[in-house]
């Protein structure tokens, strides 16, 4: 993926962050030269990495590259890299500490469903197929670096095809990849977001229950932001309701993608362009504003207030007596508010998917004192390209710098421990150290009765 499109993104990201302030503080004219050259520096910078074999050495070479520079502009932009490839190492909590939006209150925000009569607290997990009866396409959005806007939608996927929904649409999944269906797993080959395995495990489920996954990614005219979203609804379109029009679509996208109303960087966005081919009903529910941000001055107002208030163990959304869910704002119908994340030996408890997956305590025994080690768990049933169930990342201690906030291995808190999170099943551990070196394998089975640790 190449830095220059992420350019677009980090200016609505500084627009809504403390580093607005230094856009404010020098020309617009030096401020988009310096993203420019940040741009190309990440675009050299992951050429060097990609050429590394093993997702362990391609993040340390970035780590490497992070701690290079401090300037403002390239740290916001390589963060966010450092960020996605930290989600793919399961290292989630340090994901969130590279790079997180703030979400600060905003002149068209709607009231707090506190202050509007009616408004009660529902579980995501059973009012979004409720409201989802009455639509033919419910686009979920997430922030592509914090997997916990994504965990959500693998525990829905089987109560919206329960729906009759029976296709499933995957931002980051490439049309090449022609054998993911009949595999029934994503790989290497198959996009880039899937690379993380909560990802993967979407686009996993999803197959599994019987969708149809779609991919629809802009292939031809990305040239502009417009061109890329037009081109997208088009690919949609043709792949599922052109041939079937009796389809009812599940669609996966970040951010903004999935906004049914106003501006999106100069033009519209997918979900809009898609309405004007078919004209259906959409659902769009809005995955990135309410969740934990690494500090509390960056949560939304709403959403400290209504953790405070409500104290929820789940994700809930808000729906009145009418049946009517609430937005934050006026281009989403439904926002998700994610509980603020338990961290149990240094790894969120989110991990669980609603207790679909349980802990399973994994030590560093078998690095044999090589760090840092990766562990990768696969299903026994899947080829060793497979994208694993879960990662986990062990250190004997996070390698810390005055000048950055990204934490550089996993939080293991000085004990090189862990757990991973797996369905019960068989499952084949690999142990890989610095240069791709496989240090240990073996085979486990995850009981169905969870062991507490």
């Amino acid at each position: 993926m190449a830095a220059r499109c992420l350019v677009g993104l980090i200016a609505v990201a500084l627009s809504l962050t403390g580093a607005a302030r230094l856009c404010r503080a020098q020309s617009a004219e030096r401020w988009a030269a310096q993203q420019q050259a940040a741009a190309a520096k990440t675009d050299r910078i992951m050429a060097d990495v990609n050429a590394h074999k093993g997702l362990l050495d391609q993040y340390l070479a970035m780590r490497e590259a992070y701690v290079s520079d401090n300037s403002q502009a390239f740290r916001l932009l390589f963060g966010q890299y450092v960020s996605w490839y930290q989600s793919f190492l399961g290292a989630y909590p340090e994901a969130m500490d590279s790079f997180s939006i703030a979400q600060h209150a905003q002149p068209g925000d709607n009231p707090s469903p506190l202050a509007e009569d009616g408004y009660v607290a529902r579980p995501a997990l059973d009012a979004i197929p409720e409201l989802a009866k009455n639509y033919r396409i419910v686009l979920f959005n997430e922030a592509h670096n914090i997997a916990l806007t994504r965990s959500l939608t693998v525990q829905l996927l089987s109560r919206l095809h329960d729906e009759g929904f029976n296709y499933f649409a995957a931002e980051t999944l490439v049309q090449t990849d022609t054998a993911l269906t009949s595999r029934g797993y994503p790989t290497d080959n198959s996009g880039f977001y899937t690379e993380e395995p909560i990802y993967a495990e979407m686009v996993r489920t999803a197959l599994k229950l019987g969708f149809k996954v779609v991919a629809y990614e802009a292939t031809t005219d990305t040239s502009s932001s417009d061109a890329r979203e037009s081109e997208q609804a088009q690919n949609l379109y043709k792949q599922v309701f052109a041939r079937d029009p009796q389809a009812k679509l599940v669609i996966n996208a970040g951010y903004e993608h999935i906004t049914t109303s106003g501006s999106y960087l100069g033009g519209s966005s997918m979900a809009e362009h898609l309405h004007k081919l078919v004209a259906l009903p959409m659902l769009s529910i809005d995955q990135t504003a309410m969740y934990p941000h690494p500090s509390k001055e960056d949560d939304h107002p709403y959403y400290t207030e209504i953790m405070d208030k409500l104290r929820p163990q789940a994700a809930i959304v808000f729906v009145n007596a009418a049946g009517k869910p609430w937005a934050l704002r006026s281009s989403y119908d439904v926002n998700v508010f994610f509980p603020p994340s338990h961290v149990i030996r240094g790894r969120p408890a989110w991990l669980t998917l609603g207790e679909l997956r349980q802990p399973f305590p994994t030590s560093a025994d078998e690095c044999h004192a090589h760090y840092p080690c990766l562990i990768e768990a696969r299903y026994s049933n899947e080829g060793d390209d497979a994208i694993p169930a879960d990662r986990l990342l062990l250190d004997l201690a996070p390698l810390e710098t005055s000048e950055s906030n990204v934490s550089l291995y996993s939080s293991t808190q000085g004990v090189p421990s862990g757990n991973l999170y797996l369905r019960p099943g068989s499952y084949r551990l690999k142990f890989i150290t610095k240069g791709e070196k496989v240090v240990h394998q073996e085979n486990i089975v995850v009981p169905a009765t969870p062991t507490h640790h």
